[in-house]
């Protein structure tokens, strides 16, 4: 329709600029090639036809290095309020003039999804919307939250496709979408070229671009418009969508106002219309628009419309591809969800606002995910105002703040299996603290997450008998249980910040019994307070260090709580021997005290201190009476062997003094 007469006319201004626009688009990274097509479309005042308007002017793309003439560039020509025209132009700037078949399409600004129409322009062809609504292609995609997709997706079937597009040079696009059997591996070629190819260009022109501000902002128009050419020739109807994105500097809890900030794609697939965002599939831009950083992201490739809203709302709320669909209101107080919360297989989070209020002191929040996660979190930049405890399917959180205004939450979350130790942001709230509870003030031991769970379970840890992180004692007195795998050796201490405990001393206030396969940690407290229980293990064929597992918080509120820490032991003291009494470490003096020991396998058992006393055997465990006077320390011996005369120490008591 653009009459070679009529083209004419503009091609000297053409050739003039045909220079610069080339150096604009090597040093700028394509992201004044809109600007400049503007410039040349508006040299002269367009001639209307109808309802539509065609611009005089065309641009074509010389070849620098790898890059082809043949590149399809879309120019957007907004006219009051006219339809906006889309032109796809395909070779030289000669070629184009002597008649090369082009494909037009024109879009209504209030496009809605729909199927196109396509109508005949003498050499090319032209299609445009229908400009009736219709049922097909425009759909609501309710989410089962087995997939992130909007369509089935094997992935492992586009590896050798994958792989293909990253090496193909432009010259060879037609070349790549021939190797595509369907329209679905058309589009993911398309998509891995344009992530992969043009996130590396951006990527290797960083300090250009961020000569040419504000031009260097416009980059995420510019993507989206190289859809729709590629996908014009591959025979992929393709739109270019716009709107508000919270992505690079957006705020929690900001209002969007004014001129769209974002664009992005949608692609008619198997009848239906698909999202996708290859600006932010390419990589990431930081909130001050200073650094691109290329980082692939498949999450952004035909994402399911009920996660794409999340931070994707378009200018025409039939886009959305859901019903009902969601207000702007809704959209700006709802919960970010970036990508990294959806690829590592998290599906919800509670409460679904960005700002939450504390309810006497205290804030919850809990996610679910499908499989096993790791979780921590930062309040303020530190992890020491809140208890988190992981769940098989998710995590909770309860958060303590210690002072009254905002406070800055964030979330982290990693695989279970991931080998690096890499946590990445997946939430972000405001929480709004109007009180303080000044009894939930945690140790500084205290490690997240709190108490036990599937991972302890993985460690050998079965069967707790305090599922809870916390343990609540009145007398200063508790005990836990737990059901241990096989070959694990176990060392725990205890831990407060108002203590003055050495590192013996902190095991010392620990018992450990063995039954079997089972383990019980006795628990008497030195004191009032809040005390952090910490649990190691390693192999018992293991020579080397123990490795911390998990921790309980312990609390107790009783001022009269003042318990001896119990007797010390020594190598002779076999893991499965117990005393029933005394349990104390340190025992009152000048009084007959009561021995009680469960011991196994030795022939003799005697009480030194300042007179021997010899226990007796009966049943399964050894008893007697000592007594305490004119002596300081009370050992227990045994006699391993009864054909030979050396004994050994395995307890050692403590006696009070006058």
């Amino acid at each position: 329709t653009c009459q070679k007469k009529k083209m004419q006319s503009l091609s000297f201004q053409v050739i003039l600029i045909r220079h610069s626009l080339t150096f604009f688009l090597v040093t700028t990274g394509f992201l004044t090639v809109q600007f400049i097509l503007r410039v040349l479309c508006f040299a002269r005042k367009p001639k209307r036809f109808g309802t539509f308007t065609i611009a005089r002017a065309a641009a074509s793309f010389a070849k620098v290095k790898e890059w082809d003439s043949a590149m399809p560039w879309q120019a957007i020509l907004p006219f009051s309020s006219t339809p906006w025209l889309v032109f796809p132009f395909s070779g030289s700037l000669s070629s184009f003039l002597a008649g090369t078949q082009v494909t037009v399409e024109i879009h209504p600004k209030d496009t809605t999804p729909q199927l196109f129409k396509k109508l005949s322009f003498g050499k090319g062809t032209a299609q445009a919307l229908n400009p009736g609504r219709v049922g097909q292609g425009w759909e609501a995609y309710p989410w089962d939250k087995s997939s992130l997709k909007s369509m089935p997706v094997d992935l492992q079937q586009f590896e050798k496709l994958d792989a293909y597009a990253l090496k193909v040079s432009l010259e060879l696009v037609k070349a790549l979408l021939k190797q595509a059997r369907t329209d679905l591996e058309k589009v993911r070629a398309i998509w891995m070229w344009i992530c992969h190819h043009i996130g590396r260009l951006r990527s290797s022109v960083e300090k250009i671009r961020l000569l040419l501000s504000p031009l260097s902002r416009c980059h995420c128009s510019l993507l989206p418009i190289l859809w729709v050419g590629f996908t014009c020739i591959a025979g992929i109807q393709c739109m270019k969508l716009s709107g508000y994105s919270k992505g690079y500097g957006y705020k929690m809890g900001q209002t969007f106002t004014g001129d769209s900030d974002h664009a992005w794609n949608a692609v008619y697939l198997d009848g239906r219309w698909h999202l996708l965002d290859s600006t932010w599939g390419s990589g990431a831009v930081d909130d001050s628009f200073t650094k691109f950083t290329f980082r692939y992201n498949e999450f952004y490739f035909l994402t399911h419309p009920a996660l794409f809203i999340n931070n994707h709302f378009p200018d025409n709320s039939n886009w959305q591809l859901l019903k009902p669909t969601l207000s702007l209101k809704d959209f700006e107080n709802n919960m970010l969800h970036n990508s990294n919360f959806y690829m590592l297989g998290l599906l919800t989070a509670h409460p679904e606002t960005a700002v939450i209020q504390t309810v006497n002191g205290k804030a919850s929040v809990s996610v679910d995910c499908r499989s096993a996660t790791l979780f921590t979190f930062k309040l303020k930049g530190t992890d020491e105002h809140g208890l988190m405890t992981l769940k098989k399917h998710g995590m909770k959180l309860d958060i303590y703040p210690q002072k009254t205004g905002s406070h800055k939450l964030q979330i982290f979350a990693k695989p279970s299996k991931a080998s690096e130790d890499v946590y990445n942001c997946v939430l972000e709230y405001v929480i709004e603290c109007k009180s303080v509870d000044k009894a939930m003030r945690f140790p500084k031991d205290l490690h997240q997450p709190v108490g036990p769970s599937w991972f302890t379970e993985r460690q050998g840890f079965l069967r707790p008998s305090h599922p809870d992180p916390v343990i609540h004692t009145n007398d200063g007195r508790c005990s836990v249980t737990f059901t241990l795998g096989k070959d694990i050796s176990v060392l725990a201490s205890l831990h407060s910040d108002n203590s003055s405990l050495t590192e013996d001393m902190r095991r010392r206030h620990i018992m450990q019994i063995h039954r079997r396969n089972q383990i019980e940690l006795k628990i008497h407290l030195p004191h009032t307070g809040n005390f952090v229980l910490k649990i190691y293990a390693k192999k018992k064929s293991d020579p080397g260090n123990y490795d911390y597992i998990f921790n309980y918080l312990i609390t107790c509120l009783n001022t009269e709580v003042k318990w001896p820490a119990f007797p010390q032991s020594y190598s002779k003291w076999v893991e499965d021997y117990e005393i029933l009494e005394p349990l104390s470490g340190l025992l009152p003096a000048n009084r007959n005290v009561q021995f009680k020991l469960k011991m196994h396998g030795v022939a003799k058992v005697l009480v030194q201190a300042e007179n021997t006393y010899p226990l007796t055997q009966s049943r399964d465990h050894w008893e007697g009476t000592c007594n305490t006077s004119g002596c300081r320390e009370v050992f227990v011996m045994v006699h391993e062997n009864a054909n030979h005369s050396f004994y050994s120490h395995v307890l050692k008591y403590e006696v009070e003094t006058q």
